[in-house]
């Protein structure tokens, strides 16, 4: 009625304005020592906070709705990765990978358990969950770090290796998350032999197994089926349906469906890697992962704007500043000692583990199950560290990328 207010129409104009946004910020940053997350939530932090925009971030925020949209996004971000790795997968040419997933991320959750333990005073199951969930590099947020679409030049080992790292530690840092959900309820000498044969062996080869078969069928009914073929229709939504598909059957499976989708995609691109319908489907996947990932941050910032950082101590600063400037720089160089890379390659994988929505999603699944003692001080600690993160590796990342990217071009010429 006329003179009332449409608080459904109100709704309709902020996504409006969230999907231009997103489509319009890129532009804005590509020559700029900034990013889209850091503009995301700068935005987010200085908005007005009037009680509608209060509402709906105690609605997002909440952390089962959290967790279903932080989960989205990820498995959206993981078949867009998947999308971009043209390399065949083999011990090899995918060293750096294997040596950041297998030696850096469990040295990593090691040393950052042990500091939040003995730092932070948390106890062994918080302190392993709160390093958990801050392990792996985040698929989201790496954005700009990451190869190339389909059909562009790769960029080198150091985006390759960041993004085919960030494509499966996001899955593999499950294990230790679900270790710290079960420490907390179960005796420790009750729990290692499940953990171990369900939780890491069977879980993470299940989840392999169904992704390489879901990527072998979609590669089929996408580039073999004869006359109706996905590729014709020239609809990137195939992305999309290809990533519930996967994460779906894994989780009947009781696998871990990030691991899947991004074999599955990497195993598609495989089937038939000079079609330009990858590029479709790479487009179609960045174009809604930037939309929800816009909206998150945005939420995010507003928390933060409006005092969701207020229980955080000296301490808990020190900790995070340790996670992002010695821990995971430490581990990540250690892990790649003994490759033949260049130094500064090494230095570049190793500096930029950077931490987004995949930590959201992690806190929000644990603490969400099991009562953590204290889950307020766990999910600033994690907070902060994102932010900090979203900040140091959203600044440093066009001007180190560009100069990583003039010093290969120039080794190759």
């Amino acid at each position: 009625m006329p003179g009332t207010f449409d608080a459904s129409a109100a709704v309709i104009i902020v996504l409006g304005l969230l999907v231009l946004l997103s489509a319009w910020l890129p532009l804005v940053v590509r020559s700029l020592p900034l990013s889209l997350p850091i503009i995301a939530v700068a935005i987010g932090f200085l908005a007005p906070h009037g009680p509608w925009i209060e509402r709906a971030s105690a609605l997002l925020l909440q952390q089962r709705v959290l967790e279903q949209m932080t989960e989205f996004v990820i498995l959206v971000a993981l078949m867009g990765a998947g999308l971009r790795i043209e390399r065949p997968f083999g011990w090899r040419r995918w060293q750096a990978t294997w040596r950041l997933l297998g030696i850096a991320m469990p040295l990593t959750i090691a040393a950052m358990a042990v500091l939040c333990w003995a730092a932070l005073g948390l106890t062994w199951a918080a302190a392993l969950l709160v390093a958990a969930a801050l392990a792996p590099t985040d698929p989201v947020l790496a954005c700009d770090v990451q190869a190339g679409p389909p059909g562009e030049e790769e960029g080198g080992e150091v985006r390759f290796a960041l993004t085919s790292e960030a494509g499966l530690n996001d899955g593999l840092a499950f294990p230790f998350v679900v270790l710290a959900m079960t420490l907390a309820t179960t005796p420790p000498e009750a729990a290692w032999v499940h953990w171990l044969a369900i939780d890491v062996v069977w879980r993470i080869g299940c989840s392999a197994l169904i992704g390489y078969a879901a990527g072998r069928v979609f590669g089929w009914l996408t580039f073999r089926l004869p006359r109706l073929k996905l590729s014709r229709t020239g609809d990137g939504l195939v992305a999309v349906g290809v990533t519930l598909i996967s994460f779906g059957v894994t989780e009947l499976a009781a696998g871990y469906g990030f691991v899947a989708v991004f074999i599955a995609a990497v195993t598609l691109r495989a089937t038939d890697r000079s079609s330009e319908f990858h590029g479709a489907m790479a487009e179609f996947s960045e174009q809604i992962e930037r939309v929800l990932m816009v909206v998150v941050l945005l939420v995010f910032g507003a928390a933060i704007g409006t005092g969701a950082l207020g229980r955080l101590g000296w301490v808990d600063i020190l900790a995070a500043a340790a996670l992002l400037l010695v821990i995971r720089p430490l581990c990540g160089w250690v892990s790649l000692v003994g490759t033949p890379l260049p130094p500064a390659a090494r230095g570049l994988m190793a500096f930029f583990g950077i931490r987004g929505l995949g930590t959201f999603y992690y806190m929000a699944y644990a603490l969400d199950r099991v009562p953590f003692p204290d889950g307020g001080r766990l999910w600033t600690i994690a907070s902060f560290t994102v932010l900090a993160s979203i900040l140091m590796h959203g600044i440093a990342a066009t001007p180190l990328m560009a100069w990583a990217d003039r010093r290969r071009r120039a080794r190759a010429s």
